[in-house]
Formats: C-alpha cells, structure tokens, sequence
C-alpha cells in the first residue's frame, strides 16, 4: 500500500478568506475528527487550542491501523505541536511512525522573513509565509507552496473551487465549500501524489470533512467542537 500523506496540496482561489488568520480560531478548545476507510472507522486525530500569554499553542494526535483478514498491514501513529505569536508561526515539531518507518519535522522561525526547516525529507530554509498544511489552519489557500507537516518536505499545490455543497456529518448539517487540492505538477491526474476533496464550513472556515482515493476510499470526518 501506498504511503499515507496527512497533507493538503492547495493554491488560492476566488473565494474571500482574508479572515484566515490563525488568530481566528482562539475560540476554540478542541477539535476530533474520525478516520475512515472504506466507510470503516480505523482510528481518530485530535487538536487541542491552549493560549498561553502571548502564545498560541496547538497540540494534535493521531492515529490509525488497517488490517486485512486479521493481520495489520498499517500502523500509524503521529503527534505535532505548533506554536504561533501574533499569528505566526514560531515553532512546529513532530514524530510520526507508519509500521517501522519513522519521520519527524523540526521547524522554527529563524529571522522575521525565515523559516528554518529539519526534516527527514527536507532540511534548508524558506520563506515565513508558506504555512505547514494542517488541515485546521486554512491560511495554506494562500500559498503556492506547503510544508508536509510529516516530513517538512516542501511541495506545490493547486486547488479548484467545486462550489457550495450541504455536508451532513454527526447529525448536523453544515454549509460547505468543496475544494479539489491537486499537487502541481505535469502528471495526470490519476498519478498526482495528492488528489483530495475537502470541505469547509461557509461561515466558520472550520474543516469538516476530507475525501480521497488511495486503494480504498479514505475519509476525515469532523465528530465534535468543543468553544471556549
């Protein structure tokens, strides 16, 4: 099975999010979303908001397994911490092992333009704009570029506008924004490393749901809010 990219590959669009600062979500506390696969529950990935002072801190989990006939044939398990001032981001790390490999990404910012970036697929440095693709952060329609949050790799992006859609999740209808992230290179389609479907919520920008193909049907579904 193909590696799993917890990655979202997009570029900026028509639609207003000049409210897409990360300040805009201080009022959250936590956030848990389900993962599916093949309309199976496989495991789960958790944020939590902490402001601290002059800080921003958001902390997260993940994990999942997928077996076959009763033998596990992916493991995964992930756990990043961002740390932002004044809407930026300062400091990014995290350990993430799928079955015997293990990747990290130790980020931080080096200067007021500079981020410094120690990956286990990338190491150098780039500009402050380009936003580690956390899906709760929708600040990454901004940029041409994003760092995998996995490995620190940077990788180009694109997306198209699909329009505005009702997402049924949990009992609760949402108002979404359906995007299509494709990384941007010159493979077709059905050989793209990233090929996604995301939605939004409309008033909120909160993320609510993902969708995409990779042996089977993977889902990331919004399960509960908790506000301060």
């Amino acid at each position: 099975m193909k590696k799993f990219f917890f990655v979202v590959l997009i570029t900026v669009f028509s639609i207003n999010f000049s409210i897409a600062h990360v300040n805009h979500y201080q009022n959250l506390k936590y956030l848990k979303y389900d993962l599916f696969f093949n309309n199976k529950h496989i495991g789960s990935h958790i944020f939590n908001f902490v402001q601290k002072g002059e800080f921003f801190y958001v902390n997260s989990k993940g994990s999942f397994k997928v077996s076959k006939l009763g033998v596990v044939i992916m493991n995964y398990n992930t756990q990043t911490e961002e740390v932002y001032r004044d809407g930026d981001l300062i400091k990014f790390t995290s350990k993430t092992t799928q079955n015997d490999k293990k990747k990290y990404a130790n980020i931080f910012l080096k200067d007021k333009n500079t981020l410094n970036i120690d990956g286990s697929s990338f190491k150098g440095e780039i500009n402050k704009n380009v936003i580690v693709s956390s899906w709760w952060n929708h600040q990454i329609i901004k940029n041409s570029k994003q760092i995998s949050p996995i490995s620190g790799r940077i990788i180009p992006q694109k997306v198209n506008f699909i329009g505005k859609e009702d997402v049924f999740i949990n009992n609760k209808n949402y108002k979404g924004l359906h995007l299509h992230f494709l990384s941007d290179d010159d493979k077709p389609i059905n050989k793209k490393k990233i090929n996604m479907h995301v939605w939004y919520d409309s008033e909120t920008f909160l993320w609510i749901k993902t969708r995409y193909e990779n042996f089977g049907t993977w889902e990331y579904r919004l399960n509960t809010v908790v506000k301060r």
